[in-house]
Formats: C-alpha cells, sequence, structure tokens
C-alpha cells in the first residue's frame, strides 16, 4: 500500500511564516524581521493568520514528499492540484516488466473478486510483454536498415516499444511521485481529501501526509484536515454522518 515520506521541506517552516506576516503588520527592516521571533510569538503569528483568514504568508513554506505504492488512478487525481509540482516515474522510458500493482481493498477483501483482478493484472502483463517484444522487433529491423549499429538500434527500439506498449497497461499499476506543495495549497489539500467523502487510495496518502507535517509545524496545520475539522460539514446530503469521529481521528498525535 502507499508509502509517503517527508523529504524536505522549508526550514523553520512556521518561522518563515511568522515573519511573512509580520513583514506585513509591522515597520520592520528584512534584516531585523526575525528579531523577538520567539516559538511563543511565532505560535501566536501563525494562530492569528488561521484566524483572520490572511493566508498569503503561508505560502512562503514548503514541503516535498515522495510517495509510492499508488496507483496510476490515484495520480489522475493528485495532479488535479495544480499549485504544486509534481515528478513521476515514467511508463515512457522506464520498462514495466512484472509490474506491480494496487489492489483495492474492497476486491481484496472477495476472495472470487481478487481472484478475477489478479487474473486481469496477468493477462496485462503478458498483452505488455507481447507488444513490447512486436513493436522491439519492427523498430530495431527499421533502425539497422537507417544505418544504426545493431546494439544501439536495439536500445533506441526498446524505448520507442514501450512507448506504445504502456497503452495496455492498467490504472491499477503502481508507480511513485515527488512533489512539492506550499502550505496554503496543502491545507487545501487536506480540506477535501482527508475528507471521507474522497476516494480511498488519496484520502490515505492525504492523511499520511498531514501527520508528517503536522510533526515538523503543528501549529500551522492544527486545525488541517477536512471540511469538519472547523466547523460543519460541508458535504450536505452526501455527509459521512461521523463528524465527532473525525475530528477525534485528526486530533489525536499519529495515526498509529
Amino acid at each position: 500500500m502507499a508509502k509517503v515520506t517527508l523529504l524536505t521541506y522549508t526550514p523553520q517552516p512556521e518561522k518563515t511564516v511568522a515573519m511573512a506576516a509580520k513583514l506585513c503588520y509591522s515597520p520592520s527592516s528584512i534584516a531585523s524581521i526575525g528579531q523577538g521571533l520567539t516559538a511563543e510569538k511565532t505560535a501566536s503569528f501563525v494562530e492569528m493568520l488561521s484566524e483572520i483568514g490572511h493566508e498569503s504568508p503561508i505560502e512562503h513554506a514548503s514541503f516535498t514528499f515522495g510517495i509510492e505504492g499508488v496507483s496510476r488512478s490515484l495520480l489522475a487525481q493528485i495532479t488535479r492540484h495544480r499549485i504544486a509540482s509534481f515528478s513521476v516515474q515514467s511508463q515512457r522510458y522506464v520498462a514495466e516488466n512484472c509490474f506491480s500493482y494496487v489492489v483495492p481493498p474492497e476486491i481484496e477483501k472477495i476472495p472470487e473478486a481478487k481472484a478475477e483482478f489478479l487474473a486481469a493484472m496477468e493477462e496485462d502483463q503478458q498483452h505488455y510483454e507481447r507488444l513490447t517484444a512486436i513493436l522491439k522487433e519492427k523498430h530495431k529491423r527499421t533502425l539497422i536498415e537507417q544505418g544504426r549499429e545493431e546494439k544501439a538500434a536495439e536500445r533506441a527500439a526498446e524505448k520507442q516499444a514501450i512507448e506504445d506498449a504502456r497503452f495496455v497497461l492498467p490504472n491499477a499499476c503502481d508507480t511513485k511521485m515527488i512533489c512539492t506543495f506550499n502550505a496554503r495549497s496543502l491545507l487545501n489539500f487536506f480540506t477535501l481529501r482527508c475528507c471521507n467523502r474522497a476516494q480511498w487510495e488519496i484520502r490515505d496518502v492525504a492523511t499520511q501526509m498531514l501527520f508528517l507535517v503536522r510533526k515538523v509545524a503543528p501549529h500551522l496545520f492544527a486545525s488541517a484536515g477536512p471540511a469538519c475539522m472547523r466547523g460543519a460539514c460541508t458535504e450536505g446530503k452526501m455527509s459521512c454522518g461521523r463528524v465527532q469521529e473525525v475530528r477525534a481521528f485528526f486530533r489525536t498525535e499519529d495515526t498509529e
């Protein structure tokens, strides 16, 4: 299943945010902007921003995550969050020989469904390998006819082959990525993706991300999570109806 790692982040993220906020409200020079920002005053600035809804200073803190063991289906969802940067393992340049895949929990629970799913994955692998072989042979012949040396033709032909063979791979196919969000974008991401109404895989990833950043910026992400952490549920008739349970979960120290 998904594994999320916090790779790096803005040093002293809360102090960075506090300095940006202080600059907005005081005559301090850039040289002196960090002076007097004790841990207590930094926390106070961050909490004030949350209270008054002044979010632009929060953008100065950024967090970079490594995410692995997720499906291409998740990739399609997470990249909709456009105020972020993504680097994803390419199926165009990386051959998917014996590709790994994500099995949805509801399929995992039912032996018959799981057997059907595994058979589909095996069949997809076979189609991928056969397509790669057919295309590679065709491209290799063409490249040699064009005067390319055999070993060079072999390498180039494989790259050309997997570029098209990948079209047969399923949404379940495993991928990995590195992504960077600023704190303001993260808060929005958590609001949408930590909600019980979010799809299970991206909800799991978002929850892991939240508990990781909360360890290094506890005041910045104190009330982060689904909308019901900060008021009434915004899902209307589609609400999960478990507001108190959700709040209790996201107020714990960690997910374990």
